[in-house]
């Protein structure tokens, strides 16, 4: 399901998919000329300086504090699963992606570069990657505002502070699943009755479960075993992403260096079109490889994921080409329809 919006409260119905069913990923991106208002949009008007505390006395915070608060109001509304929520961030630079997390901010621009790989379920993980655990919304934008400094960052024509690199703010929900309905009953009585213990009163009263639980996922923290000995957990992200600006050199006035950057960008930004193009056509082979971006992304543009863009255009007449270019990108996303439903099997796809 991918949609393109522009509304009061974005992506708050994704939030909820995501916390509520769990088996979602969750991508909230924005995508747009250089210049255009992304990282105002996903940040708020005060992303160049620390965030300004509490949230909640707030009216024109960005997407990304927006969906951080909800989470956490989700979270505070049924505190008995108590989830554990951990955030990555890293940019993608250059076509190579860095840990903006690490413990040592040299490590940034000393090169370390991180790769991604799949996992055994088939899931895109970064080894090595930094997890934060954070417990409030304000403890995410202070986490968050305090490490945005440390992303690329290059003087234009078009912005005085333009973005050169994709920014990719990652929050996993892991969540022990509960021990306490029937089924889990059921084993446990079984477990007594094989070591020759009392048995517990049978209640009177009991909901089945509907279908068995989830498989096993990996999370960055630690896996817990439930008494039976499982050790399954479920396991949501959320990313949180504000790309780099498409440019055109000759309007933008790059050079050097700068140059290199534009031409990195905007092969990533094509190679994420690409992608949406070949979900939106079916193909039988999605080119996520071609670039890091797509890559790193894989989990959140295919499968079952949900995926909100918002496109951010200049309405100066002389951006018109690339403000055009951006509604193509657009059109294109809406066009994406792929998953899977419950049972597993490929999602019909819409008339």
């Amino acid at each position: 399901e991918t949609v393109l919006v522009k509304c009061d409260r974005p992506g708050h119905p994704f939030i909820n998919k995501m916390y509520n069913f769990e088996r979602y990923n969750v991508c909230i991106m924005a995508y747009g000329q250089t210049g255009s208002g992304k990282s105002y949009t996903m940040l708020g008007p005060d992303y160049k300086k620390e965030p300004v505390l509490p949230l909640e006395s707030h009216s024109d915070l960005g997407i990304i504090p927006r969906a951080v608060k909800e989470l956490f109001r989700l979270i505070s509304e049924n505190p008995s699963r108590s989830p554990k929520v951990e955030v990555s961030i890293v940019e993608v630079y250059n076509n190579d992606i860095f840990d903006l997390l690490a413990k040592d901010s040299c490590a940034v621009t000393s090169g370390v570069k991180r790769e991604v790989l799949t996992t055994k379920e088939g899931k895109k993980e970064v080894p090595s990657l930094t997890y934060e655990s954070v417990r409030s919304a304000e403890e995410f934008m202070t986490l968050v505002g305090g490490h945005l400094q440390l992303r690329a960052k290059h003087a234009t024509l078009v912005h005085a502070d333009s973005s050169r690199s994709h920014l990719i703010i990652t929050v996993t929900l892991t969540t022990a699943p509960s021990w306490d309905g029937p089924a889990d009953q059921q084993s446990d009585r079984s477990l007594l009755k094989e070591l020759d213990c009392p048995l517990p009163q049978q209640p009177a009263t009991g909901r089945r479960r509907s279908a068995a639980p989830r498989a096993s996922s990996r999370s960055p923290g630690a896996t817990p075993e439930s008494p039976a000995g499982h050790v399954e957990q479920v396991r949501a992200k959320l990313q949180l992403v504000d790309l780099a600006g498409s440019e055109c050199a000759g309007v933008s006035g790059v050079t050097g260096v700068a140059l290199r950057e534009t031409s990195f960008i905007n092969r990533s930004l094509a190679a994420l079109a690409d992608v949406l193009g070949a979900l939106s056509e079916c193909r039988g082979h999605i080119p996520y490889r071609n670039s890091k971006l797509t890559h790193l992304l894989q989990d959140a543009l295919g499968g079952d994921a949900k995926l909100l863009v918002i496109l951010c255009v200049s309405p100066c007449q002389k951006h018109v080409a690339e403000t055009l270019q951006s509604l193509g990108f657009g059109a294109r996303a809406r066009q994406v329809q792929r998953g899977l439903v419950r049972g597993g099997r490929p999602a019909p796809r819409k008339p």
